[in-house]
C-alpha cells in the first residue's frame, strides 16, 4: 500500500513540476528578472501565479501546481513508514 501512494505522489509531483515550469518559462518570458525571482524565491513564485501569469489554460496550470503539490505531500506522509519518527499527535 506504500508503493502505491508512493507512486501517485510521485505522479502528482511531476504534474506539479510540469505546471511551475510553464509559469517560469512565462515569467522568463516577461522579464528576466521576474523569471529569476520565480526561480529563487518561492513565494514570488505564487504571486506569479495569481497576479501576472496569464495564459489560455492559466486555471488547470494553476490547479496543477497547487493541487499537484499538495496532494503529492499528503502522499508522501501517509506512505512514510510508521516507525519513521513522525506522527500526528506530536510524540
Amino acid at each position: 500500500m506504500q508503493s502505491a501512494f508512493m507512486g501517485i505522489g510521485s505522479i502528482f509531483g511531476l504534474v506539479a513540476l510540469v505546471c511551475n515550469i510553464v509559469v517560469l518559462i512565462h515569467a522568463f518570458k516577461n522579464s528576466t528578472g521576474q523569471g529569476f525571482m520565480c526561480l529563487c524565491i518561492p513565494c514570488y513564485s505564487l504571486y506569479y501565479m495569481f497576479a501576472k501569469f496569464e495564459h489560455p489554460k492559466k486555471g488547470l496550470v494553476m490547479g496543477g501546481a497547487l493541487g499537484g503539490t499538495v496532494v503529492n505531500m499528503v502522499c508522501q506522509f501517509i506512505a512514510q513508514p510508521s516507525g519513521s519518527g513522525r506522527s500526528l499527535n506530536g510524540m
